[in-house]
């Protein structure tokens, strides 16, 4: 007998992972993370429906961790999706749930409007994790090349970004909001955090692949109790044209991923997010393709990458940043390092 679409949201696909089996990150609040999401930056190349139909497919197949932002243009549609699987018998509780405040809502009078616009387009009570989803409060239109700039662009300040992070707290405070977090940070920056906060961000987001993999930065979030979830995980082949740049490689076609991926019969992007689970980070790939989310999370649950290998990918990293993130930054003649405290302090005006 067929299985309908209902019951693949409700039971189940009967291709998938269970998702019990899928390992979590145990927060100190007792949360569960999944080690393992889906990420939802697909708008440059995807309409708002395709990604939606991409998470309906991939909570059918067993993620339970899905992370949006309202930049995306695409929580609304999401929000439906959402509403339709606990209409099927998905319990909220079984759902992890990331947002994020976009640059223009930084500042005590944005924060918490943003907030409850993204859980009533997501059609939630609350969320699992609200990220500052960069710590710089330029804006950039949709769709600029790395060249445009905000006229308005400031560089970091601390106390502004103080400012937003209070309304975080409060988020927490009212309920609507479980958790709180960074992303797009740099050691310096979330040094002053941790010092001044009153609600410690448990988790940053930023980019981790093996071409990339920020050692000193990712012992520093263990070594605080800070989870590192890494978007871009496979190398971000999907990339918006602005953010490629001459001298960007290609994780994916290194032979060492590609010698573990002909070992392992997989995909080499496999490879990729498999590392990254085992390493200790949450990785959260894209696809609207649902052998892709699939195999994303059952590699979650099998054999394991041997350790020898894992040093053969620790000795593949190339520091090369794909996001530079060139549009937040706030003067003339400036490079994209400046961006990310290349010198160990925060780059001053």
């Amino acid at each position: 007998m067929a299985v309908t679409q209902k019951e693949r949201i409700f039971k189940g696909d009967p291709d998938g992972v269970d998702p019990d089996k899928v390992p979590k990150k145990i927060l100190k609040s007792g949360a569960r993370l999944p080690c393992v999401g889906l990420g939802t930056f697909g708008s440059d190349r995807f309409s708002a429906e395709a990604v939606a139909e991409a998470v309906k497919g991939a909570i059918s197949v067993g993620y339970r961790h899905i992370d949006c932002a309202s930049v995306y243009g695409n929580e609304a549609k999401i929000g439906t999706v959402l509403r339709e699987v606990r209409e099927n018998g998905l319990k909220r509780e079984e759902l992890w749930i990331t947002s994020k405040l976009w640059n223009d809502k930084h500042g005590e009078k944005d924060v918490i409007p943003s907030c409850k616009q993204s859980l009533k387009d997501l059609q939630l009570d609350y969320l699992d994790l609200y990220l500052i989803h960069w710590p710089f409060s330029n804006f950039h239109a949709k769709g600029v090349d790395v060249t445009s700039r905000d006229p308005s662009a400031k560089p970091y300040i601390h106390e502004n970004y103080m400012k937003t992070w209070r309304q975080l707290e409060k988020l927490v405070k009212m309920g609507l909001v479980k958790h709180i977090g960074t992303s797009n940070m740099t050691i310096p920056k979330l040094k002053l955090l941790l010092r001044d906060a009153e609600i410690k961000p448990v988790c940053n987001e930023l980019e981790l692949h093996p071409h990339f993999q920020q050692p000193e930065f990712f012992k520093f979030l263990l070594d605080n109790d800070i989870i590192p979830i890494g978007f871009s995980p496979i190398g971000s082949p999907l990339r918006p044209e602005r953010d490629r740049s001459p001298g960007d490689t290609v994780d994916i076609e290194d032979p060492v991923i590609v010698k573990i991926a002909k070992r392992l019969n997989v995909h080499p992007a496999v490879v990729c997010v498999k590392w990254a689970i085992q390493r200790g980070q949450v990785p959260i790939p894209f696809s609207v393709n649902r052998n892709e989310c699939l195999a994303n999370l059952r590699c979650a649950v099998s054999a394991p990458i041997t350790q020898e290998e894992m040093k053969e990918i620790a000795g593949i990293d190339k520091n090369c940043r794909l996001i530079k993130g060139q549009v937040f930054l706030w003067k003339s003649n400036q490079s994209w390092e400046d961006l990310w405290a290349p010198s160990g302090e925060i780059t001053p005006p």
